[in-house]
C-alpha cells in the first residue's frame, strides 16, 4: 500500500443510514478509521484483544465509538476494524501493534482537529444547505490538502445530498498529502461505506449538500 486514510464520519449521517439501535449519536465527527489504501484482513491471525488498548478506552469510547450500536458491544467495531486495516497498517513500525495503531489514528485525529476547523470556517450543521466546493476550498486552505469527502446521494424526492464521511490521506512516513492519485499510483480503491441498503460515495460537487444537526 501506498497511503493511509484517516476517515471520519459524521454520526448524524452514519444514523440516517440503516436501521440501528442508534441512541443520541455525537455532534462532533467520530473516527471511522485509519486505512491502508489496497490492502484488507493482512493477517487473519492476529486476533484483536481489547485489554491491548485498556490505556486508550476513555478516548476510544469518546472518539472512535460505534455509532451504530448502543454501548454493550462495543468493542466489535474495533476488532472489525483492526482485523481489516490494522493488519495491514501494521507493516509499518509505528503501527506495529494494536496499541500503537489505534494511539497514532487517535493522535492523528487530535492533530487534523476537523471539528474545530470546520468551525473556524463558520461550516457548522444546519438546516440549510451548503455548497460543497465551499467545504472543500475551506478544508484544503486550513489543510493545504484536499480531503476525500464522501455523502449519501439524495433520497428520493429530496435535491440535497448529506454529508457522511471525510477522509484526509497520509504518507507512510505520516504527512498529511492529497487524496487523489498521484502519477504512477493506480487508481483509488473506493472503500465505500455500505451500511444497510444505503451507502456513501464521493461527494458530488454541483449537488446541495446538507450537514445535519439531528437524526430527522
Amino acid at each position: 500500500w501506498k497511503k493511509l486514510y484517516l476517515a471520519h464520519h459524521w454520526p448524524v449521517t452514519v444514523c440516517k443510514m440503516s436501521a440501528n439501535d442508534c441512541q443520541d449519536p455525537p455532534e462532533y465527527w467520530t473516527i471511522h478509521g485509519l486505512w491502508p489504501d489496497k490492502a484488507e484482513d493482512c493477517n487473519r491471525t492476529w486476533h484483536f484483544n481489547v485489554s491491548e488498548i485498556k490505556d486508550l478506552m476513555s478516548d476510544m469510547r469518546h472518539y472512535w465509538p460505534d455509532v451504530l450500536h448502543s454501548s454493550l458491544n462495543r468493542t466489535q467495531f474495533w476488532k472489525h476494524e483492526w482485523d481489516k486495516h490494522g493488519t495491514c497498517a501494521a507493516t509499518l513500525e509505528v503501527l506495529n501493534s494494536q496499541k500503537k495503531y489505534f494511539a497514532k489514528a487517535l493522535e492523528l485525529y487530535q492533530h487534523i482537529d476537523l471539528n474545530n476547523c470546520l468551525l473556524k470556517a463558520g461550516i457548522k450543521p444546519s438546516s440549510s444547505y451548503y455548497q460543497m466546493t465551499a467545504i472543500k476550498e475551506a478544508l484544503t486552505r486550513f489543510y493545504g490538502v484536499t480531503p476525500k469527502i464522501q455523502c449519501l446521494p439524495p433520497e428520493e424526492g429530496e435535491k440535497a445530498q448529506t454529508i457522511g464521511q471525510i477522509e484526509f490521506c497520509f504518507t507512510k512516513e505520516l504527512q498529511l498529502r492529497n487524496c487523489t492519485a498521484l502519477k504512477g499510483e493506480s487508481a483509488l480503491m473506493e472503500a465505500d461505506l455500505k451500511l444497510g441498503t444505503e451507502e456513501l460515495s464521493v461527494c458530488s460537487d454541483t449537488l446541495p449538500t446538507y450537514y445535519p444537526s439531528q437524526v430527522q
